[in-house]
């Protein structure tokens, strides 16, 4: 049992790494928040004084405020039903004993640790390119004329290119759970008479539960925060432009801190409700 001494030299050593996260979270939170109250215009006189609530309301009064929210929930929410749905696919095949098994797995992870402005480039490239694109020569040797996929399918082509980053990762969640499941009851199932459908819906999908939930509240997190691709392809335009790509617009583009301040506060909260409303539905699955 640890001892009031042992458990105030545990603290004391884990002080400076506390305070380093700390530090790192709530500095930047601070300045967002200081800048979001301020007139901060660094190109046109800097620091012009205090704004109030100005910027938020503009920032929530633009035209593009509720349509990239709209893109935002749509690109998060298309990626997951992409990602989970071929995850426990990718999970289930993989999980059967194959030939180079060792290496067909090495190669469905590889795309998660290709950064995602490469990854986009490559599709934006050698894909998606309504010229010479690996699509383009598809659709001409079918006799159809070439899909441009950035400006005719947009959206769908963002949601095709960020799911091939994240797919390799709902995949090695979802493997790991499917390589926990108890072989005899399966095999038991099996000797019953149980279909594939049924030993799939009543045991392997209830154990997959807990991973899945997983997976969706991580994916989550970072898909909510999704630019990189967006800014390689589309640069925001065709109903793309997502609520980050619109707050470095106001930041970058406009030079007006305050108001991309503002929009990096209602960004916060969005992340937030998303995630309360993700721990309400399934988040139950982690205490079962």
């Amino acid at each position: 049992m640890a001892t009031q001494q042992s458990r105030s030299a545990a603290r004391l050593m884990m002080a400076p790494a506390v305070i380093l996260l700390l530090g790192w979270m709530l500095v930047p939170l601070t300045m967002t928040l200081w800048f979001s109250f301020r007139k901060y215009l660094p190109l046109r006189g800097g620091d012009l004084g205090w704004a109030g609530f100005d910027n938020y309301t503009r920032f929530i009064g633009s035209s593009s405020f509720w349509p990239s929210v709209q893109a935002t929930l749509v690109i998060v929410g298309g990626v997951l039903i992409i990602t989970v749905v071929l995850g426990i696919i990718l999970a289930l095949l993989l999980d059967q004993p194959m030939w180079g098994q060792g290496v067909v797995r090495i190669l469905v992870i590889a795309p998660f640790f290709v950064m995602p402005t490469v990854s986009a480039l490559v599709w934006k490239n050698m894909f998606m390119d309504p010229v010479n694109g690996l699509f383009a020569y598809v659709w001409k040797f079918f006799g159809a004329a070439p899909v441009e996929w950035l400006s005719q399918a947009s959206m769908q082509s963002i949601i095709m290119i960020v799911s091939w980053q994240w797919l390799p990762f709902a995949t090695l969640i979802l493997l790991t759970a499917v390589q926990s499941l108890d072989s005899e009851q399966l095999e038991a199932a099996e000797m019953d008479g149980a279909s594939f459908m049924s030993r799939f819906w009543y045991l392997i999908l209830p154990h997959l539960a807990r991973a899945i939930t997983i997976v969706v509240l991580i994916q989550t997190i970072f898909l909510l925060s999704i630019f990189a691709e967006i800014f390689v392809t589309t640069g925001g335009a065709f109903g793309t432009k997502t609520l980050s790509y619109l707050i470095f617009q106001r930041v970058l583009e406009s030079q007006n801190v305050g108001l991309g301040s503002a929009g990096g506060v209602y960004a916060i909260i969005l992340a937030n409700i998303v995630a309360i409303f993700l721990m309400r539905i399934v988040g139950k699955n982690l205490d079962a």
